[in-house]
């Protein structure tokens, strides 16, 4: 199997979708680092609006922006990459419009602008992933998402700080806020539309046409479901514990969350490369058994009590960080090389539902853990990870059918692409009617 052994920065950025592309990932991270954290804070401060009102306008516009993945899944399978990019970023655009426009007080304005704001979400990680896919093949693709990645998650950490840093202006803060997160999602999405990347749609092989509209991933998107909780355990589920159940300083879940950012930006890229050398599949259900193996570290610290949880609370995070990092490098690398070229944004589409809706449910869920006991919390979820880890793995990729149906995932030959992806149909049309 071909592995990406070195980090080329040039190659990297061309694989990612170019250099005007990376920058639009950098100004609409920062821009949604401004805004997305505080937004509870913005209906509180600036609209008056009681928390629970935010908070269910929130939850509602994020399960609701989940039924827009279908279409564009359809969407991205008739060959648009750049556009749909750039169109998630003008519905957030939207969205914030909308935010600065509602009146002190009203909570239905609020909720169509969370529901804008969590269509753009949602939208963003299927297109990105299929851009990435249709510039880049093989072990450099996954390089590349993993390169997306932390170069997200830095603009999402600076704007975070940035937008702290500024808090003490109060509403008048919060507002300017928002405006400059808008400015920054018109101007990423005017840049990612320039990139003009378009893939040439494939044909679904008559087997597959007969089969059914997309093939299904079963223990996938049900093991992301729980994998996905990861992604909340720094931001809702540590602080929880160290704040509530330890009596730790808030100096702790903040500094656990840097952590886990700086963590993330510097080692998914080299993690993700390192980790090339072993099939995806079995790459994603290791994640999940070092994801398991933190949880019960967290009941062990958690269960250290007085001065020593804390601190051996943060340590057993960065194991935790590392289970996201490899669940992150592998998950829709994997899914991606699953897919048949004719359905990719389909399956990719279908992926990301599961995750949009694991990080809509998981804050419910491990609120509602948490009051029972930390057996409860950390068993529970150490459990449903391990659970799904043995899923991933056990799972058999079906065999091809015919030219094309691929969704094996074969050892890649020198020149860099998967075994599911035709060679001289599925080419990248650019503005000027080149090919890449």
């Amino acid at each position: 199997m071909e592995t990406t052994t070195k980090i080329r920065p040039r190659a990297l950025i061309s694989a990612s979708g170019g250099p005007r592309y990376a920058v639009a990932l950098v100004v609409d991270a920062l821009g949604t680092g401004l805004l997305r954290p505080f937004l509870l804070l913005y209906g509180v401060m600036v609209l008056r609006l009681s928390a629970p009102a935010t908070g269910i306008a929130m939850t509602t516009g994020i399960v609701v922006g989940l039924v827009c993945m279908p279409a564009v899944g359809r969407w991205l399978d008739r060959g648009a990459r750049s556009t749909v990019v750039a169109a998630s970023m003008l519905v957030r655009a939207l969205g914030v419009a909308l935010l600065l426009a509602t009146p002190a007080g009203h909570v239905w304005p609020f909720a169509a602008a969370a529901l804008f704001l969590g269509i753009g979400n949602q939208a963003w990680p299927a297109a990105h992933a299929a851009l990435v896919a249709t510039v880049a093949h093989g072990r450099e693709r996954d390089t590349a998402l993993a390169a997306g990645r932390a170069l997200r998650n830095a603009g999402l950490g600076v704007g975070a700080l940035l937008a702290t840093a500024c808090l003490a202006g109060g509403a008048a803060a919060l507002q300017a806020m928002a405006a400059v997160t808008g400015i920054a999602y018109l101007t990423a999405a005017a840049l990612a539309w320039s990139v003009h990347l378009r893939a040439r749609p494939v044909p679904a092989p008559a087997e597959d046409a007969a089969e059914g509209p997309a093939p299904r991933m079963r223990a996938l998107p049900a093991a992301n479901v729980v994998y996905v909780f990861c992604l909340n355990v720094p931001e809702i589920a540590l602080p929880l514990v160290l704040v509530t159940q330890l009596h730790a300083a808030p100096v702790w879940p903040a500094a656990v969350f840097v952590a886990n950012t700086v963590l993330v930006v510097a080692l998914q890229v080299p993690v993700t490369v390192w980790m090339s050398r072993f099939p995806r599949r079995t790459v994603l259900a290791l994640g999940g058994v070092v994801l398991a193996a933190s949880y019960i570290g967290f009941l062990a610290a958690t269960s250290l009590g007085g001065g020593w949880g804390a601190p051996a609370v943060a340590a057993v995070s960065v194991l935790c960080t590392l289970g996201e990092i490899i669940y992150a490098g592998s998950a829709t690398a994997l899914v991606t090389a699953l897919a048949p070229a004719h359905a990719l944004g389909r399956v990719l589409a279908r992926f990301e539902l599961s995750t949009g809706f694991g990080l809509a449910v998981s804050p419910a869920v491990i609120t509602a853990l948490a009051p029972h006991g930390p057996a409860a919390l950390w068993g529970s979820l150490a459990g449903a990870t391990l659970l799904s880890a043995s899923a991933v793995a056990a799972e058999k990729d079906r065999a091809p059918t015919g030219p094309g149906a691929g969704w094996v995932e074969q050892a890649e030959p020198s020149h860099g692409r998967t075994g599911h992806e035709p060679l001289p149909e599925h080419r990248v049309r650019t503005r000027r009617g080149g090919r890449r």
